[in-house]
């Protein structure tokens, strides 16, 4: 299924798009590293980086779409799932290795769930925090995705 590219040609609005990253890994006697670079691993600026922690095994976090944003998504520790939803198909990924993230890209519908005890979860953003840029309502998501 092709997916629809907006005016800075970056794909939205489909599941396909997201997918899994490997991030470069350096391994020593001392530990590992692992290196996200903007134009590299990911082909967006970081603008905004957060985290979440302490989160109950049963919570859902994300449970909202956006216009324009692109993310990173990252289990640096634990692990938990992301579906994926684009009004039409739905995905799942689970994140459970700090060398591999989720690219989850505009106008798709983004659930995180089932998170183990100790999980973190790292969101790399394209954008800084900008309410206009959210669908909050599944409803008026499906409707504006449907659009594309």
């Amino acid at each position: 299924m092709p997916a629809y590219r907006n005016d800075e040609g970056i794909l939205v609005g489909k599941v396909e798009p997201c997918r899994m990253v490997d991030l470069p890994e350096h391994n020593d006697p001392r530990g590992n590293l692992c290196v996200v670079e903007a134009g590299k691993e990911i082909k967006f600026d970081i603008k905004r980086v957060y985290y979440l922690y302490d989160l109950p095994a049963t919570t859902i976090r994300g449970a909202h779409g956006h216009r324009n944003l692109e993310q990173l998504i990252i289990a640096v520790h634990g692990k938990f799932d992301i579906t994926v939803d684009d009004g039409q198909y739905r995905d799942r990924f689970h994140l459970d290795n700090p060398s591999r993230g989720l690219y989850v890209g505009p106008m798709v519908w983004r659930n995180l769930i089932n998170f183990s005890p100790g999980a973190v979860g790292l969101v790399l953003a394209s954008t800084h925090y900008d309410e206009a840029d959210y669908y909050r309502e599944y409803a008026d998501f499906q409707r504006d995705a449907r659009k594309l």
